[in-house]
């Protein structure tokens, strides 16, 4: 760093989000050095608590240059989270996300920023989807996926973005604390949720760029990233109504639903179970089905692991089974002050699944983080 580089105002906050990216942290640094010669910048990487490293790696770093920090987060996950807890954390006027993993091209950083500062904008995206831009070598799939984000956005967006999937990006710093506190930090796109989250049509200037291929560790999209997407832009638009996480709760329900009599049919008609004995095993095998189901997709940013699995699943039977009663008896309340038996049978369906979200939530998905990490600690060791 120039020896003058402190006296000079700090003009750029680059916000790094990171799990397991150890191996791709110093090549990183590298290029941004490169690429923003006479800028004054800092690096904040916010890292979920990586297993392999990471933030004791970027520390030792920054021990050397004031410009590298880490916010290591216990016990927290989630790409859009630690993204905004990074651009709360720097003073600088212009804040930039990006990955660690070298697959944003850090060259087209002073671009963004000179558009930005020169231009009466509130963001600039660098997209792939522009003239001059590129998806790289990406996968058939993963081109559906992003393409099928582009044309979801404009249900919540306030910006016409072209890749409102892009993870890679320069805001200006009054913008973000405009949009903050209405931030829904729901999974993987921090940049279509702080759109959206304006309640004012949003200036947006885009620079195209390639996407380049990964080098070290392993790509974090997956079809569960696009459910996330998906519970994202409910929150956007019904969240102040309903939350996002109880609609997908209700529809691993109503899968669990059609397991159950999936499984009381078999049971009856191929192992000739009695009704009861038929309706118990369909019931505790949809529950284990829910569990699993919501534990890795509805309670993602907190999945229980290892040993706190045993004793989430049965906090899980016990609610549900709670819940069970609830349904039954509200249904038969119901259905005794007049209301026809398929309306007395959705109040019932309908008020043991609050029960069932309010009180997981509470016990199964709240309570059990610690035991999952101290789980994770003694595997790991």
């Amino acid at each position: 760093m120039p020896d003058n580089a402190l006296e000079r105002p700090l003009e750029l906050g680059i916000v790094v989000p990171t799990f397991n990216e150890r191996d791709n942290i110093r090549p990183f640094l590298e290029g941004l050095d490169r690429a923003l010669e006479g800028v004054r910048y800092e690096v904040i990487f916010v890292d979920d608590d990586s297993p392999d490293g990471t933030s004791e790696l970027i520390r030792a770093i920054g021990a050397e240059d004031p410009r590298v920090r880490v916010l290591q987060r216990i016990r927290r996950r989630g790409l859009a989270s630690a993204s905004i807890e990074g651009m709360m954390a720097t003073s600088a006027q212009y804040i930039a996300v990006m990955d660690a993993d070298m697959q944003h091209d850090e060259r087209v950083l002073p671009l963004m920023l000179n558009k930005l500062a020169a231009e009466a904008l509130d963001v600039v995206v660098a997209t792939r989807h522009a003239e001059g831009g590129s998806m790289g070598d990406f996968t058939a799939h993963r081109v559906f996926l992003s393409n099928l984000g582009h044309k979801l956005s404009r249900w919540v967006s306030h910006a016409d973005l072209s890749d409102p999937m892009s993870g890679y990006f320069i805001v200006k710093r009054g913008f973000v604390d405009e949009v903050v506190r209405s931030a829904s930090g729901v999974g993987f796109k921090i940049l279509l949720d702080l759109v959206a989250s304006a309640d004012r049509p949003v200036q947006v200037g885009e620079v195209p760029y390639t996407f380049r291929e990964r080098v070290h560790g392993s790509s974090k999209l997956d079809v569960l990233v696009g459910l996330e997407y998906l519970q994202l832009l409910l929150d956007k638009k019904i969240g102040n109504l309903v939350p996002a996480r109880f609609l997908i709760f209700g529809m691993v329900g109503a899968v669990g639903v059609l397991a159950a009599l999936a499984v009381f049919y078999v049971a009856v008609s191929a192992f000739k179970m009695s009704f009861l004995a038929a309706q118990v095993v369909a019931t505790f095998a949809a529950m284990t089905g829910n569990f699993f189901l919501n534990n890795g997709l509805t309670y993602r940013d907190r999945g229980l692991k290892g040993w706190a699995m045993v004793s989430g699943l049965a906090s899980f039977y016990i609610a549900c089974s709670l819940g069970a009663v609830i349904n039954v008896r509200v249904a038969e309340l119901a259905k005794e002050v007049g209301f026809s038996w398929y309306a007395a049978g959705a109040c019932g369906l309908a008020i043991g699944a609050v029960w069932n979200y309010g009180v997981t939530s509470f016990t199964t998905w709240r309570q059990g983080r610690r035991s999952s990490r101290r789980s994770n600690l003694r595997l790991s060791h």
